[in-house]
């Protein structure tokens, strides 16, 4: 059951917080992680958001271009603002890369199906961001009923 934050005024139980990412965070959506490996989730799931009227932008290592956008290699490398940092990288690697969706002046960062870090989703909010964990985007949306 989603909840009133009383100091934000807003709800926040983890369909609230969903819901609003997914409408009003914004389009232009980092996927950490993404590469032109067509077998990984993340592939899937950028295609999914594309679908959705969402910019990917692909953060990785490779700074590869995939589905038709350029990537770089970290999000510091972005030339432009990123609204949401869509990870997809191991548990243990995410806390750092929430840290620097933080300083980039990102609005959200979503932890991806697998991906928990509770102090980072404690950081994440405290920055006045929003964050969701262990979900999907590519399930979200439909179970929704946004697209």
């Amino acid at each position: 059951m989603d909840s009133l934050d009383r100091a934000t005024g807003r709800t926040d139980g983890p369909d609230a917080v969903v819901r609003r990412i997914l409408t009003s965070a914004g389009d232009t959506w980092a996927v950490v992680g993404l590469s032109r490996n067509t077998s990984r989730a993340a592939f899937g799931v950028a295609r999914v958001l594309q679908r959705f009227g969402k910019r990917i932008v692909p953060v990785h290592p490779k700074a590869e271009t995939v589905h038709g956008e350029p990537g770089y290699p970290t999000l510091s490398d972005v030339p432009f603002p990123v609204d949401v940092v869509d990870v997809f990288v191991r548990s243990e690697w995410a806390g750092a890369v929430a840290d620097e969706a933080v300083a980039i002046g990102a609005r959200a960062v979503w932890f991806q199906l697998g991906v928990v870090d509770e102090e980072a989703r404690a950081r994440v909010r405290a920055a006045g961001a929003d964050m969701v964990m262990d979900r999907c985007p590519a399930i979200d949306i439909p179970r929704l009923g946004l697209g």
